[in-house]
């Protein structure tokens, strides 16, 4: 009798990454395990994929472009490296090439233009994540009793007028002080 076994090839879920479906125009976030000083932490990387390489075999790489303070940073991944956490889908666009190369040279206001977006594919996290408040029931419900708030009111005295009188010009001989520092520069 033959033994059924699994044997896991890969520590990646690789029906998982294959279904992806990952197309240039996509917006995505890669989080990337970074090994630091001995401590792994994730990183997250999330911009446009430009490409995408070797379809689904195993050595299948995507290509994804940011532009960070004013500059255009890609990243190259492995579509089935276990380096990678996840990979989230944050808008689908649709594309008229398969490769993008030609963004490199595109501000985005340009980029935005040649991009279709589908609306109702993807949504953002933060459309996913409206709070739902549900209702108490009205057996649970406490009565509020209102009391009237008495605020007392303090009037700050208004400062007295001033007469033309009262205001004393002071001047300053400004130009004595000036002409005696220039002698005092030019003695020394």
């Amino acid at each position: 009798m033959i033994d059924k076994t699994t044997v896991a090839i890969s520590p990646v879920d690789v029906t998982h990454r294959r279904g992806l479906d990952l197309r240039a125009g996509d917006t995505v976030r890669v989080s990337s395990k970074v090994v630091e000083k001995g401590k792994t932490r994730l990183q997250v990387f999330e911009g446009l994929v430009i490409g995408r390489n070797h379809g689904s075999e195993p050595g299948a790489t995507f290509t994804i472009r940011k532009v960070a303070s004013g500059v255009g940073v890609e990243r190259t991944f492995p579509l089935y490296s276990p380096n990678i956490e996840k990979i989230e889908l944050v808008r689908r666009a649709k594309a008229r090439r398969a490769k993008l190369y030609f963004i490199r040279e595109k501000t985005s206001k340009q980029i935005r233009k040649k991009m279709k977006t589908l609306f109702g594919v993807a949504l953002p996290d933060f459309a996913k994540r409206e709070e739902v408040i549900e209702e108490m029931p009205e057996e649970e419900m406490v009565e509020v009793i209102e009391t009237p708030i008495t605020e007392e009111v303090i009037e700050t005295p208004v400062a007295e007028e001033v007469s033309a009188e009262d205001i004393v010009e002071v001047t300053a001989p400004a130009e004595e002080v000036f002409v005696e520092e220039e002698k005092k520069e030019e003695t020394k």
